[in-house]
């Protein structure tokens, strides 16, 4: 096993949550529908998916098409990631195909792991927590950690300065258009993995981590800082 905090040329894995590790998707639309339909509006799922994996205060004045104060944004929010938990506790969550193999090889061969997600601390403390896997993250950034959410490289860049991995060494891996965008201004490789996969702008796209060779992370970074060409794996 390889020491990665005393590598010499530190690299990084950076992932993604919700999409990424484990497909919450479901559980986040049935909350986001129940609170909605408390307020007054009717959630399509299209409407949702569009503004997936952005911070609360973008994707539900997305999703309701209207400005709304902040207090209201933090209010309606609240009693959706309360729900959110509550759906996750009651009934469990599970890694995505190839997550947890890819979380072990990485580990195990030197790399530095974060997590980077939209999601408030506590839905990230509460999904790793099910999902058992806080150990082979060294940092964690959530959407509460940041003034600017993805597509903003704040996140990001905000993981590789804590992990102390320069952008040009980190690999993030994402499901959605807002993260790959994300990556793509903070100056990283990037991952996309999941159904839409083959829509995204990423440097290499796939529909699962199960697919992917053992040597892809290392030859995603082999270059140099030069990004390589776009892949669909």
């Amino acid at each position: 096993m390889h020491d990665s905090h005393s590598a010499p040329n530190p690299r990084a894995v950076l992932w993604d949550l919700d999409g990424t590790l484990a497909d919450t998707m479901s559980s986040h639309f049935r909350a986001w529908r129940e609170v909605l339909a408390g307020e007054g509006h009717a959630l399509r799922w299209e409407t949702f998916a569009a503004s997936f994996g952005q911070r609360n205060d973008t994707a539900l004045c997305s999703m309701l098409e209207t400005e709304l104060p902040a207090s209201e944004v933090e209010r309606i929010s609240g009693i959706k990631e309360e729900r959110f938990r509550a759906l996750v506790r009651e009934e469990g969550l599970g890694l995505l195909p190839g997550v947890a193999s890819r979380l072990r090889a990485s580990r195990d061969t030197g790399w530095r792991q974060a997590l980077v997600t939209s999601a408030p601390r506590a839905n990230a403390e509460t999904m790793l927590n099910v999902l058992g896997i806080g150990a082979f993250l060294s940092v964690v950034v959530t959407g509460d950690d940041v003034a600017l959410g993805k597509p903003h490289p704040e996140p990001f860049l905000r993981a590789a300065e804590a992990l102390k991995v320069p952008p040009s060494q980190c690999l993030v891996v994402e499901d959605s258009p807002s993260g790959i965008e994300a990556a793509r201004r903070a100056g990283m490789r990037s991952i996309a993995v999941g159904p839409a996969h083959a829509s995204l702008p990423a440097t290499l796209g796939v529909a699962s981590l199960a697919d992917l060779p053992i040597e892809a992370f290392e030859r995603l970074l082999a270059d140099g800082p030069a990004a390589p060409p776009i892949e669909r794996w």
